[in-house]
């Protein structure tokens, strides 16, 4: 089972939802500030981070970039644009595991990054 953690600035509930609809029984998901979740993968009790907010990577991925690198995060889609799905793909594959995103593109860019980490 992969434990995934839900910070950023905004939609957490939403975020969590889809991210429960889509890894069903294969994932446990639990709500965190940004900084507790930063903490919980640097501590390794975490798998991955997802956050939102409205620029994708500033209030989304601020702490985890702060606590566990930007060689570790990758922002997904911001305003007016969204990663590909293979430039998505390619972020799992290189070890990322701090996703940010815009709450508006959730339902573009979850089903990609959870297709790929579960796999």
């Amino acid at each position: 089972m992969l434990n995934i953690v839900v910070g950023g600035q905004i939609d957490k509930d939403m975020v969590a939802r889809k991210i429960r609809e889509i890894g069903k029984e294969k994932v446990s998901v639990v709500i965190m500030s940004d900084i507790q979740a930063a903490m919980a993968i640097k501590a390794g009790s975490a798998d991955y981070y997802f956050g939102a907010c409205n620029t994708g990577g500033g209030g989304a991925l601020a702490m985890a970039i702060a606590l566990l690198g930007m060689n570790l995060c990758a922002t997904v889609s911001m305003p007016g644009k969204i990663k590909s799905d293979t430039e998505i793909q390619n972020e799992v594959k290189n070890g990322k595991k701090a996703f940010g995103f815009t709450p508006q593109h959730a339902d573009q860019v979850l089903p990609v990054i959870m297709k790929e980490i579960l796999k």
